[in-house]
């Protein structure tokens, strides 16, 4: 048995949750709109719980492997969309390096990070960013999409080891090596 997919999701208040055929689920809430396809082997009730509207999730067939494999991943995928919508997910990055700068002009990252040419990113829709300095948060309410967005601006120019210049997540520490050891007696 599913140990995530076994706990009720709490629907808060001002928070809208709608199953349609397929299943699709539709959440809608203070941040926004979001859609998900679940697999057809979980099903989804939404029933009036001791503290407010519930939903829980149930496999069809649990002898089945596969379809339990998704009974927790329906639910957490569902678990974050609520949360996405309610409080929203947000990354922080870092750019170090000397000359190294990014600027957020419209919707639209400009990096400069010793290419020849600047580096223009145009956010997706539903996401925000906000540049202060040489960090960069983004937030919104689709936790994959900010996570995606975040992790493709970190591949434009990846922290190298030995100075540490790149795009890093905030909280990341990047493992230094030592430059080239010169020879003794030199």
């Amino acid at each position: 048995m599913s140990r995530v997919g076994k706990k009720p999701i709490l629907i808060p208040q001002g928070v809208d949750v709608t199953i349609d055929k397929g299943p699709i689920v539709l959440v809608r809430g203070p941040k926004g709109t979001l859609k998900q396809q679940i697999n057809t082997a979980v099903s989804i009730n939404i029933i009036d719980g001791a503290s407010g509207k519930e939903m829980q999730f149930s496999v069809l067939q649990e002898e089945d492997k596969n379809e339990r494999s998704q009974w927790g991943t329906a639910r957490a995928l569902v678990a974050n969309m609520i949360i996405g919508v309610t409080k929203g997910f947000s990354k922080k990055l870092e750019v170090n390096g000397v000359g190294y700068r990014v600027n957020l002009s419209g919707r639209i990252l400009v990096f400069t990070v010793g290419f020849s040419h600047d580096v223009r990113v145009e956010l997706p829709e539903g996401i925000e960013a906000k540049v202060e300095g040489n960090l960069i948060e983004i937030s919104g309410a689709d936790k994959y999409t900010v996570g995606a967005l975040a992790d493709n601006l970190r591949k434009i120019r990846k922290p190298e080891p030995y100075k540490g210049k790149g795009i890093k997540y905030a909280e990341e520490t990047i493992r230094r090596k030592a430059g080239k050891a010169q020879k003794a007696g030199e």
